[in-house]
Order: structure tokens, then sequence, then C-alpha cells
């Protein structure tokens, strides 16, 4: 994609959820693709069918707001992959209320890249694990509305910090329940 990869990785992950596990995101996206001399064409090319079968997706990957909640109480680590702007609470352009779930850590997911490609393997390892990504707790990720918060599960399998799950409600279905708690400035 031509957006830091933001959109790849939700296909990533989707790709990935419905069974398809050889999928790879292009680490620079369609800028590094010009760069080295990559084709780009404008007509629509003949696709020959393959004999891909989805599988009923991993719902274990997926959590609601209910099992969000439950495994907040059970120490997992809950990561807000949207701006920090918006994590604060400061603008809010989309939802009913600004802010975010109450304990979430903010790690944006522009901030696993530098100059558009993602950041080192190590860089990534040693910035989840400043948030308590060490692998003995369970980590979710949430965004705005599911799909750049899959920026940063791609990114914490890059670090090698396996088995992240998706709010994939995120903040939308978050702040649509006026139930639900919410947190304004920075907590992490």
């Amino acid at each position: 994609d031509d957006a830091g990869g933001s959109t790849a990785a939700r296909l990533w992950w989707l790709l990935r959820y419905f069974g398809h596990d050889q999928v790879a995101v292009l680490d620079g996206g369609i800028e590094a693709w010009k760069k080295v001399g990559g084709a780009l064409k404008v007509d629509a090319p003949r696709i020959t069918p393959g004999n891909f079968h989805a599988r009923n997706g991993r719902k274990e990957d997926v959590l609601d707001h209910r099992a969000v909640s439950r495994a907040l109480t059970k120490g997992a680590l809950l990561i807000d992959a949207r701006s920090r702007d918006r994590y604060r609470g400061d603008s809010e352009p989309i939802d009913a209320r600004a802010g975010h779930i109450p304990g979430a850590a903010n790690a944006p997911w522009s901030e696993n890249l530098s100059k558009g490609k993602f950041l080192s393997k190590e860089s990534l390892a040693e910035k989840y694990r400043t948030l308590g990504a060490n692998g003995a707790r369970d980590v979710i990720v949430y965004c705005g509305s599911g799909v750049t918060a899959c920026h940063d599960l791609l990114a914490l399998e890059l670090a090698g910090i396996r088995g992240s799950k998706l709010y994939e409600g995120s903040w939308s279905d978050w702040a649509a329940h006026k139930d639900l708690p919410l947190a304004t400035g920075d907590d992490s």
C-alpha cells in the first residue's frame, strides 16, 4: 500500500485469520517497490484462479469488549495503536467519546516505522518490551476500528512476540458503550 503498510497489515492479518499463513507485507510499500524498479501497471491483470479455501476464522485471535475487560482483570497488556492525540482524548474525529480504554498503553502504529520502513526487529522488540510485552502476559491490540491495530500486530510478530490478539471492534465499539469507562491523558 502507499500508507506505511497500515492497510496491507490488515490484509496480512485477515489472510492469516482465514487460514492463509504464507503471506507477507512489502516493507516500505509501493514506494520501496518503485525505488527498486518494480513495474507498475494500470491495466487489470488476468488472474488465474487459485485453490485457496478459507477456513472458519481463528476466533481465538479476536476479542470483543467483554473479553477485553476480562483479560485486563487477569493482567493482559492492552495496546492502543492510535495517534497520541486520539489516545489522550485531545481530539476524536470519528467516535462518540474521546479517550482510551483505562490501562491501555499507547503505541501509535506509525511509530513502528522509520523513513517508511519497519524498525529493526531489535528496535521493535525493545519498544514493545518497554510497554510490557514480555511473553509472560497476553497482549491485545486495538485502534479506532480494527485496521491500524493490525500494523502493531505485525510489528509484534516481526519483533518475535507471537500470539497477540485483536480487539476488532476497537475504540469505535468501546466508545459506543456508554457504560464502559474511559480515560484521558497519558496513562502509559
